[in-house]
């Protein structure tokens, strides 16, 4: 993958991402890219040009593909932004952004669960505890 073409992002954001990959070890080399024709909402422009980004990193065996955007250089950050957050995953997972957010969802559905009633041990789906209650007295 050649990161020397410029990317139409914030700079910023483009030099974060590349500090993760040398912070994982991550060598833009191993990366293989290909790119092929888009489809969907866009128009004319997405389904004429070759959009979507796919990149593939053999040592990890991971495959990311993005169509997200019109313009083919944001779909290739957003791609390797992806490919980086899932290397992190495995190889650092108490350190990824990514595995907190789905730790946090997780646990908000899980309060969530056991507000509602659902899935509570001895209660039939749909009934809450107030409602199990009344019928046993």
């Amino acid at each position: 993958m050649n990161l020397n073409e410029k990317f139409d992002v914030n700079p910023l954001k483009l030099e974060a991402l590349l500090s993760r990959m040398r912070r994982l070890g991550v060598e833009a080399a191993a990366i293989e890219e290909t790119f092929s024709r888009g489809g969907g909402k866009g128009g004319q422009k997405v389904n004429k040009t070759s959009n979507r980004v796919q990149l593939y990193y053999p040592p990890l065996e991971l495959r990311v593909a993005c169509r997200r955007e019109r313009r083919r250089t944001v779909n290739r950050f957003l791609a390797l932004r992806e490919l980086i957050d899932r290397v992190e995953m495995r190889l650092s997972p108490q350190t990824s952004q990514r595995r907190r957010s789905i730790e946090r969802l997780r646990r908000r559905k899980a309060r969530r669960r056991r507000r509602s009633g659902i899935g509570a041990p001895g209660l039939e789906p749909g009934t809450s505890c107030s409602q199990s209650r009344r019928s046993a007295n």
